[in-house]
C-alpha cells in the first residue's frame, strides 16, 4: 500500500502534484487503471456545487489524471463487471476503482476545501492491482 504524506521528515509541507508524482513513480507497470465514478441524480444541489467549484478544474489537476471521473446516475444499473463495497444510497458519492473494484469512497461533498485532500488520500491507498 502506498501512503501520501503532507510533509515531509523535516515538517516541511510538500505539494499535491509532487506527492502524485510519486505515487505514479512507484505504482507498478500494469497495475489496475484508476477511475472516480461519481454517482448523481436530478436535483442533487451538492452534485450542482460539485459541477460549479470542481468539474470545470477536475481533468486538469494531478488527481484527475491519475482518476478520471465517470458520472453515473445512481437509479441506473451499475455498468456489467464492477464490483463496490456496498451499494450507494446518496448523492454524490465517489467511488475509487482500482480496474473494476472499489478501492475507495467519500460520500458527500464536504466543499473544495475538503474534497482535494480527502481524494488525494484515496489515491495514495489504493493498492496497485486490486
Amino acid at each position: 500500500m502506498f501512503k501520501l504524506w503532507r510533509q515531509s521528515r523535516c515538517g516541511i509541507p510538500l505539494p499535491r502534484s509532487l506527492l502524485l508524482a510519486l505515487l505514479a513513480a512507484a505504482w507498478p507497470a500494469g497495475a489496475a487503471e484508476l477511475r472516480l465514478l461519481m454517482f448523481e441524480q436530478p436535483g442533487c444541489l451538492y452534485c450542482a456545487r460539485w459541477d460549479a467549484e470542481i468539474a470545470p478544474q477536475y481533468p486538469l489537476t494531478d488527481e484527475g489524471r491519475a482518476a478520471p471521473v465517470q458520472r453515473l446516475q445512481m437509479r441506473d444499473p451499475l455498468p456489467p463487471g464492477l464490483e463496490l463495497a456496498r451499494p450507494v444510497t446518496f448523492t454524490p458519492t465517489f467511488v475509487l476503482m482500482a480496474g473494476d473494484v472499489e478501492s475507495g469512497r467519500l460520500e458527500g461533498y464536504p466543499g473544495e476545501d475538503f474534497f482535494w485532500p480527502m481524494l488525494a488520500r484515496l489515491i495514495g491507498q489504493a493498492e496497485p492491482g486490486q
